[in-house]
């Protein structure tokens, strides 16, 4: 058995088995998701929410995606077919796999590459064609200026969020997630993650983090006052599915950053508590949590205001942060607490 694990066919039936398992942590995770995301909504609002289908409504999101599947999958005559199946496929496939450089503990991660941080933003970066390609493929106004809002919102919460993390990186020296946890380390636990150097930055990225993946209170591209429902009014069935599915799948991705970065990813919170997977999924859990109720009780924004925010209050503040924050990593302040690499973690 060892000598076929070393192989080259062993090798592959590793990689493969590592890539479902994966694959099948996202998708389960988004199944409970969506019925927890109905659950604190409806909780917000004193009703009680899906109750129905399972046991306190837990197989609802099973029936509402086995309704999308058996669903006919209707496409606009005047459409481009092509693109217009390709869309949401592009959304919901770039946004899987992004999940392949996050690290759930200490060495339990699908690639453990060196520019993991690179990599992501990437994958989050090509995820605005599928959104524009689902507007301008479904050869309707409504879809199209949906797409193009959307894609202006997530290309601009994006500098956000880049600049945001250019100070991680630099308080860490490398651009590894693995590298950036093991560096928040120490005696003090939860005192020693980066929320506390990095604090004005939490929430920022945490801002930037919703309106990058079209949360409310910035759900403008697809305001139904305004646009119908956006860039995938045409939308129906499987493809609809998939654009959804894309989108949730891209929130639990931000939480699992805002926990890598700012919250020690694996590491216990309290000194002498065993440190794993756990801590991780409870702290990405926690994070959607938040997500969910800002989806609850947050008013949405007006386009103009989002984009003011984002350009005029955001960028600035995040490009004065990284110059800070190379100022007082360079000089060591109070023995490095913005140098990780200097202190060992």
């Amino acid at each position: 058995m060892a000598e076929f694990f070393s192989s080259n066919l062993g090798i592959f039936v590793i990689i493969l088995a590592q890539c479902v398992a994966v694959v099948a942590f996202v998708m389960i995770s988004l199944l409970f998701l969506v019925y927890g995301d109905r659950k604190i909504w409806a909780a917000v609002q004193m009703r009680k929410g899906p109750n129905v289908v399972g046991a306190f409504g837990l197989l609802q999101s099973v029936a509402d995606a086995l309704k999308y599947v058996v669903k006919e999958v209707v496409v606009p005559s005047g459409s481009d077919k092509t693109v217009f199946l390709m869309a949401p496929m592009t959304s919901f496939v770039l946004a899987v796999i992004a999940w392949a450089v996050i690290p759930f503990s200490d060495g339990w991660v699908l690639s453990d590459i060196n520019v993991a941080i690179l990599y992501v933003f990437a994958m989050s970066s090509l995820e605005v064609y599928g959104v524009i390609m689902g507007g301008w493929a479904s050869n309707s106004k409504y879809p199209f200026l949906g797409s193009l809002r959307s894609a202006a919102q997530m290309i601009s919460y994006e500098v956000s969020l880049g600049l945001i993390i250019v100070g991680v990186v630099i308080s860490t020296g490398s651009l590894n997630f693995g590298d950036i946890v093991r560096a928040q380390d120490g005696a003090f636990g939860f005192f020693n993650w980066y929320w506390l150097p990095h604090l004005p930055m939490v929430v920022l990225f945490f801002v930037s983090a919703l309106a990058e993946t079209n949360r409310p209170p910035f759900d403008l591209p697809e305001a139904e006052s305004e646009l119908v429902a956006g860039y995938q009014v045409e939308y129906s069935s499987t493809p609809f599915l998939l654009f959804m599915a894309g989108e949730y799948i891209a929130i639990f991705l931000m939480c699992a950053l805002t926990s890598l970065l700012f919250f020690g990813g694996w590491l216990s919170p309290i000194p002498g508590l065993p440190d794993g997977a756990i801590w991780m999924i409870g702290k990405m859990a926690f994070f959607f949590f938040l997500f969910a109720m800002v989806k609850a009780i947050v008013p949405r924004y007006r386009y103009d205001q989002l984009m003011r925010l984002g350009w005029k209050v955001f960028l600035p503040m995040s490009i004065g942060w990284v110059v800070i924050v190379a100022f007082l990593a360079k000089y060591e302040v109070l023995g490095g607490f913005w140098a990780r690499w200097t202190v060992g973690g």
